[in-house]
């Protein structure tokens, strides 16, 4: 048992030490393509070099292991999750009010962050997420908000649903205004927007 705790602490101090030469933090609404966005750019930087973290990852893994969900479908950007998207945000808000690092740091157990350099946080959605990463890891930090018009996101599928397009979910980064970098996608090329994050990086 002895040995085990100290494993344990190896563990601990290994992760407390590591550092990300860069963590990306993208927000957006739903339907502003910041999926396809940041595992297009994994693929530019290169999988050996990078990982994409989700915050939701965690919250969406306990629910799939509680109610036999498929996991791959609630963690894609499908029709899918939209049934479940309600109630695992209730529930995943009950444990950010305890903890709001709770999620942070579970999801970078979940996707090994620590064995990568670029971190690719695909989906901050709360004040608190970019304040828990910036008290940890401040200097690695940059900032990337995603941003589409709403004839286009309809085009890609989306429609309000009251309780999620009006939550702090979906609204309490609306009114920040110091991202590292705002792009808009509009456009079925997402190049330029890739050019202006890799600038972002370098």
């Amino acid at each position: 048992m002895a040995t085990d705790h100290v494993i344990d602490n190896c563990a601990i101090n290994l992760k407390i030490s590591f550092k990300p030469r860069t963590i990306l933090l993208f927000s957006g609404k739903r339907k502003s393509g910041k999926d396809y966005i940041t595992n297009t750019l994994q693929e530019r930087i290169g999988f050996d070099n990078s990982v994409i973290i989700k915050l939701s990852g965690p919250i969406k893994f306990h629910w799939a292991k509680s109610l036999g969900l498929d996991i791959e479908q609630l963690l894609g950007d499908g029709r899918y999750k939209e049934n479940y998207r309600f109630e695992m945000a209730k529930w995943g808000e009950n444990i950010r009010n305890k903890d709001y690092g709770y999620f942070c740091r579970a999801a970078l157990d979940m996707y090994n962050a620590y064995s990568k350099p670029i971190w690719i946080v695909s989906d901050v959605r709360r004040k608190t997420d970019i304040k828990w990463f910036m008290q940890n890891f401040e200097d690695a930090c940059k900032t990337i908000r995603v941003e589409s018009d709403v004839v286009i996101r309809q085009k890609r599928g989306w429609i309000f649903v009251s309780g999620i397009d009006d939550s702090e979910t979906e609204c309490d980064l609306d009114d920040v205004n110091t991202w590292d970098l705002k792009v808009t996608n509009n456009s079925d090329s997402i190049e330029s927007v890739l050019q202006q994050i890799l600038q972002l990086i370098n």
